[in-house]
């Protein structure tokens, strides 16, 4: 079986405060973009007891063991021990370490793939349970519809929120985030105005309201992608931001819009139209 996880941009990022386990309360509005992985799943056909994983396309680093698509395999085969050996593949196309959450995709997308192929029956409520433990937005993969999100991440409501009419632009200058440092750099503070609020107001207002608290910190330390928001408002986006915890930075433009785009070589861009 194959299935095809998406990444997400964040529609503004607030951090409002810290949690007594460690972890940041939050409030954002994912939203899904068709910018893809691959992920193929079979039985394995020997008497292996091991998962064997290969993957094609972006290199994916650190020890495969570290996969999430591996870590999701074996979270299910705690509660679900019939589980057979299987061969995993990933084609990895979403850059990583760039606000994207693209290996959130993959962990979830590998749940759905798992619980579908081997008819575990398990509900949307308990696919999102087990999510949760792989990461804090693991979560939205499972619903993968437009919503706003509170706590770590894992509450979640639906929104009407519709930009299919837009073209979006992804840009990625290949600069890794460290989610933690980013962190480490934000002082909480409650938002003046809901992003809640703010997102369902028309585009071309999100500019002056619409924000996201880990760009003052990532500007300072990466001037470079301050430089591609603001490139992207000169080439006449109604809305540019970086998403999550960066680097990757989205515009929003009119369909019939042509910006010029960066031709640097270590750049990742991406049209969505």
């Amino acid at each position: 079986m194959v299935t095809f996880p998406n990444c997400k941009i964040n529609l503004g990022l607030h951090i409002p405060g810290k949690r007594e386990d460690g972890f940041h309360n939050l409030e954002t509005v994912f939203y899904p973009v068709a910018l893809k992985d691959a992920l193929e799943l079979i039985p394995a056909t020997n008497n292996t007891t091991a998962i064997e994983f290969t993957g094609t396309g972006l290199t994916i680093d650190g020890s495969s063991t570290d996969n999430l698509c591996i870590k999701a395999y074996h979270l299910l085969k705690k509660n679900f021990p019939q589980l057979p050996p299987i061969k995993i593949h990933l084609h990895k196309t979403i850059p990583m370490g760039a606000g994207l959450g693209g290996g959130s995709a993959d962990a979830s997308f590998m749940l759905k793939l798992l619980n579908e192929r081997f008819h575990l029956n398990l509900s949307t409520a308990q696919l999102i349970s087990y999510s949760l433990q792989l990461g804090s937005d693991c979560p939205f993969f499972i619903i993968n519809k437009p919503c706003f999100a509170t706590g770590r991440g894992e509450v979640l409501e639906e929104i009407k929120v519709d930009l299919t009419n837009y073209k979006i632009v992804l840009i990625n200058p290949g600069i890794h985030v460290n989610t933690g440092w980013a962190f480490s750099k934000i002082t909480p503070a409650l938002p003046q105005k809901s992003i809640k609020e703010i997102v369902l107001q028309r585009v071309d207002t999100w500019k002056a309201e619409l924000k996201n608290d880990f760009e003052e910190p990532v500007f300072a330390a990466h001037p470079q992608v301050k430089a591609i928001k603001e490139s992207l408002y000169e080439q006449g986006a109604m809305y540019a931001a970086m998403s999550g915890s960066g680097s990757t930075v989205f515009g929003i433009f009119q369909q019939d819009a042509a910006p010029v785009l960066p031709k640097e070589s270590n750049y990742f861009i991406k049209i969505i139209n």
